[in-house]
C-alpha cells in the first residue's frame, strides 16, 4: 500500500469541504469532544466530500463509527489498542494506522500489523501536552529500518518553517 505523501489532520467536515476540492487525497478527521450524533454527522459529511473528490478519509479513534460509515481508515493511539477490536476492523475492510512515540510503542504497533505507522512528534508542539521529546527527522530513517515494509507517516507538529 502506498499513502499520499501529503496527509492533513483536521477537526471538522468544514475543513474537508475546503481541502478535498483542492486535491488533498488523504485527510484525517480528528474530533475529540463531540457527542455521537454530531460525530456521526461530521463523519458522513466528510465521507461524502472525500468520495466526491476521490480522497481517502481517516477517522481518528472512533473505530466503530469508521466501520459503520464505511470509512477508508481508522487511526488509533497506543491507548486505543487495549479496547479496539482489530479483527472486526480488518473484517470490515477498514485499514489501520497507529501512533507511536518511542521504540516500545513502535514494537507494540508492529505486532498489531497496521497498514501504516505514524511517528512523532518530529518537532515541538504546543497543541497538546506530550510526554515525549521531539523525535527529529533523523529518527524517521532509524524507525523505518526497524519496521516492516509499510508506510511510515511523520507527525510533524506545528512549525512555522517548511519541512526540508
Amino acid at each position: 500500500m502506498k499513502l499520499d505523501p501529503f496527509y492533513l489532520i483536521v477537526d471538522s467536515a468544514a475543513w474537508i469541504e475546503r481541502l478535498a476540492p483542492l486535491g488533498v487525497k488523504l485527510i484525517q478527521l480528528r474530533i475529540k469532544t463531540m457527542d455521537e450524533t454530531g460525530l456521526r454527522a461530521e463523519i458522513r459529511k466528510s465521507k461524502a466530500w472525500c468520495v466526491q473528490h476521490k480522497s481517502q478519509l481517516i477517522i481518528n479513534d472512533y473505530w466503530r463509527l469508521a466501520i459503520e460509515e464505511g470509512c477508508d481508515f481508522v487511526h488509533l493511539g497506543q491507548e486505543d489498542l487495549q479496547t479496539a477490536d482489530l479483527s472486526r476492523i480488518r473484517a470490515a475492510g477498514v485499514r489501520l494506522g497507529l501512533s507511536t512515540h518511542d521504540h516500545v510503542e513502535l514494537e507494540t504497533a508492529m505486532f498489531a500489523e497496521p497498514d501504516y505507522v505514524a511517528l512523532g512528534p518530529i518537532y515541538p508542539t504546543t497543541l497538546k501536552k506530550m510526554k515525549w521529546a521531539p523525535q527529529g527527522l533523523e529518527r524517521i530513517s532509524e524507525w523505518k529500518r526497524r519496521g516492516a515494509p509499510i508506510p511510515f507517516v511523520a507527525i510533524r507538529g506545528p512549525n512555522p518553517h517548511p519541512p526540508p
